[in-house]
């Protein structure tokens, strides 16, 4: 054996299973490192499935290893590994083949990569691996067969067989065909086949829109996200559920306010004075009607996130109950404009008597919450420019 000093070199003998083969048939969790894990996983795939070829490159793993180890300077450490991707190819193969490569890096830092594939991934492979280690050389390994008649036939029936029993495949061998059948069988019963043109092309253009589209994958992700899906904490839920409502209550007000303005007009106008004339009555049959939901919707949103803020602690939650408390008497206060506006002759002092109530409503509120937050202070966790708010200190 010879050896020669020089900077050490680790040496990486990377075997790629891009379709999860491995785990898939064998229920072998990857990424496997070393020689005797390598090969006791490839007597398992091989055992499993006797054609698989990614059973014979991981061997060939072991064996390039096995050479190379003889071989070796005393400069050279050597490792065999295997990382696998998913059966659905794609990005979700090349994530987890990226995902189980950093992993084996970790452990053995190699600064050169011997690729041994089945020789049907590289292109997709090889730039993964040289963005995170140079690759020296690439081995490809494929399963030679006989040009004997009876094994062309073996081998044809081989991947017959993989066309109608992978899950891949067989949603267009035999899905789409059996349901083209379906339809035509359908239609046959009614005396309907001049139609079946129409039902082909049809079926046939939602699945190539389906998939030209990327739909397949779009829902794939959603029943991700809904299979992983992690509520918020309850306080938050109420918070959403109120906006939800209060999203509600305002909009079914608005529409109640347009068929009262719209129940305003008596007769309809020729013209814009006529129009411009209107927009007093139109205006407080808006409110009027509109009112009512409108401050149910703000005050059940204000609620919800009052129920937030006190779990939180949060100094904000007084200065809700003082908002709240003074659009609850603002319907008062719209109510009374409304009416003016529909009945401009009707006196002022029930609106004037409703704004003074207001205000020293909106003060009665405030300095109740003034003793409330004197007395509650080491309840909430504000800030200081929230504290100051409130004549405090810092």
């Amino acid at each position: 054996m010879a050896v020669t000093g020089g900077a050490e070199k680790r040496i990486l003998i990377l075997c790629v299973d891009r379709d999860d083969d491995l785990g898939k048939k064998a229920g072998i969790k990857t990424p496997v490192l070393g020689r005797e894990e390598n090969l006791n996983a490839a007597i398992a795939l091989a055992l499993r499935d006797p054609e698989e070829p990614d059973a014979n490159a991981i061997f060939e793993g072991v064996r390039v290893y096995d050479r190379l180890y003889g071989e070796r300077k005393s400069n050279e450490i050597f490792q065999v590994a295997t990382i696998t991707g998913s059966e659905f190819g794609g990005i979700s193969a090349d994530r987890k083949l990226v995902t189980e490569l950093n992993e084996v890096l970790e452990k053995f830092k190699a600064n050169e990569v011997i690729l041994v594939t089945d020789g049907y991934s590289d292109e997709a492979v090889l730039p993964l691996i040289e963005s995170r280690v140079p690759v020296s050389s690439v081995r490809r390994i494929v399963v030679r067969h006989s040009k004997s008649i009876e094994e062309t036939a073996a081998l044809f029936t081989r991947y017959l067989k993989i066309l109608l029993e992978h899950p891949r495949y067989s949603r267009i061998v035999l899905g789409l065909p059996g349901l083209l059948l379906i339809i035509l069988s359908i239609l046959s019963v009614f005396n309907l086949l001049y139609y079946y043109w129409i039902a082909f092309l049809m079926v046939l253009g939602i699945y190539l829109f389906y998939k030209g589209f990327g739909i397949d994958k779009y829902f794939k992700n959603v029943y991700q996200w809904i299979k992983e899906y992690s509520p918020p904490p309850l306080p938050v839920q109420i918070a959403n559920f109120s906006a939800l409502t209060a999203f509600i209550c305002v909009t079914i007000g608005i529409f109640l306010g347009w068929n009262g303005a719209v129940a305003e007009i008596k007769t309809f106008p020729q013209n814009i004075g006529g129009w411009a004339a209107l927009v007093p009555a139109l205006t407080g049959g808006f409110i009027g009607s509109s009112i009512d939901l409108i401050i149910v919707g703000v005050c059940v949103l204000l609620f919800g996130r009052a129920v937030k803020w006190y779990f939180e602690r949060d100094i904000r939650l007084l200065r809700t109950a003082v908002i709240v408390s003074v659009i609850i008497w603002s319907r008062q206060i719209f109510v009374e404009t409304s009416e003016i506006l529909k009945n401009p002759e009707l006196s002022y002092e029930r609106l004037i008597f409703s704004i003074i109530i207001g205000v020293l409503i909106a003060i009665a509120t405030i300095l109740i919450v003034f003793v409330i937050y004197r007395t509650f202070h080491d309840f909430f966790k504000g800030k200081e420019e929230q504290i100051e708010e409130f004549g405090e200190e810092g």
